[in-house]
């Protein structure tokens, strides 16, 4: 197996986050199992020792065989203190939703037992948290809320704002925020925040920025750069320039021929939409392919530089790359992971040079 091909454990895989530990490992998060919205969807974690070149057979961190469990997130909160975050579901009612965590003392060695963290219904998370100048934590979150238009596309985005290291959160909306999911948030040199939002629309990457540690926010605006309706991830690079991986394309350039996600049980998702009442407010199916890393050189202004780094030349039909986390790791290395057909998940290593190269 290459190193490019985490191992996985199942048939379909997806939602991937990679994390460089203090340690100098790796480790890659993501969900696998039958089909996404089973119950046997469960998390996945595969680590990549410092100095290997093979990443270990993955591990089962989630044991709730009654819903799906997805979106994992880690985080580092102190030398060896890592967390693991994600989603619970009953099938694909993603309204059903609660968020959960474990942690680890040892470098993700061993796991606290399963805990809740947020028992909202509904709420979901899927990028991870930041540390903010003044030491609070903020983790973007938000709300799936059932619809009547379609699959999803009621939902809003919130931030929660621990100011004891997890031990409680505070929660403060994002006005303007109704179809924006999945924020990516960076710490600005000036210690102010900027969000990055995946569109339920499928038309462009949103932003917006908070300089107040994360309690008001300005309205999202789109940015220059297209949305598919897939998730996106930013991160920032020691030199302050922003890194964002995520689909070059979005609904008006590449109309999608299918109303539903497609990767979804036929059944379960038809029980959905035969609730429909009103014109679908989300927009599904556009291709997940190319997937690009872009970089901004103005902390997220504009974005002069995109790479590919793979297309859907060579492949059949309409391939899938997507869910991408990027993370640098401390020899300035680009690391990312990403969604590979639904197969597996795939890692690559890049630096901004190679961006901003389109030779190569």
């Amino acid at each position: 197996m290459s190193i490019h091909e985490i191992p996985s454990l199942f048939p379909h895989n997806h939602a991937s986050n990679i994390l460089p530990i203090s340690n100098g490992d790796l480790l890659c998060v993501w969900f696998g199992g039958s089909r996404e919205g089973k119950a046997d969807i469960s998390i996945q974690c595969s680590r990549l020792k410092r100095g290997s070149g093979v990443w270990e057979a993955p591990v089962v961190l989630s044991d709730d065989p009654t819903r799906s469990e997805q979106n994992p997130i880690l985080f580092e909160n102190a030398p060896g203190e890592l967390w693991l975050i994600y989603t619970a579901q009953e099938g694909i009612r993603q309204e059903s939703a609660v968020v959960r965590m474990r942690k680890s003392y040892d470098y993700g060695q061993t796991w606290t037992p399963v805990e809740p963290l947020f028992e909202e219904p509904g709420i979901f998370v899927r990028n991870p948290p930041v540390r903010l100048r003044n030491g609070d934590l903020l983790l973007p979150a938000y709300y799936c809320l059932k619809s009547e238009s379609g699959f999803l596309g009621e939902d809003y985005s919130v931030v929660k704002i621990s100011k004891d290291d997890g031990k409680t959160w505070e929660e403060y909306g994002i006005e303007g925020s109704r179809g924006l999911v999945h924020m990516s948030a960076v710490v600005l040199s000036d210690g102010g925040i900027k969000g990055f939002f995946r569109s339920r629309m499928a038309d462009a990457i949103y932003t917006c920025s908070s300089k107040d540690n994360g309690r008001t926010w300005t309205k999202p605006v789109p940015t220059s750069l297209p949305n598919n309706n897939a998730s996106i991830q930013c991160t920032k690079l020691k030199n302050g320039h922003l890194a964002m991986v995520f689909n070059n394309i979005n609904a008006e350039q590449a109309p999608p021929k299918t109303a539903a996600p497609p990767w979804f049980d036929k059944k379960d998702i038809a029980d959905i939409e035969a609730g429909t009442k009103s014109k679908p407010i989300s927009v599904w199916g556009v291709i997940r392919a190319p997937l690009c890393v872009a970089i901004s050189e103005d902390e997220g202004e504009t974005w002069g530089h995109v790479r590919n780094l793979v297309t859907r030349e060579g492949f059949e039909g309409e391939p899938e790359f997507s869910y991408p986390s990027i993370k640098q790791s401390e020899d300035g290395k680009l690391q990312v992971t990403f969604t590979y057909l639904r197969k597996y998940i795939r890692y690559e290593v890049v630096d901004e040079d190679w961006v901003k190269d389109p030779i190569g």
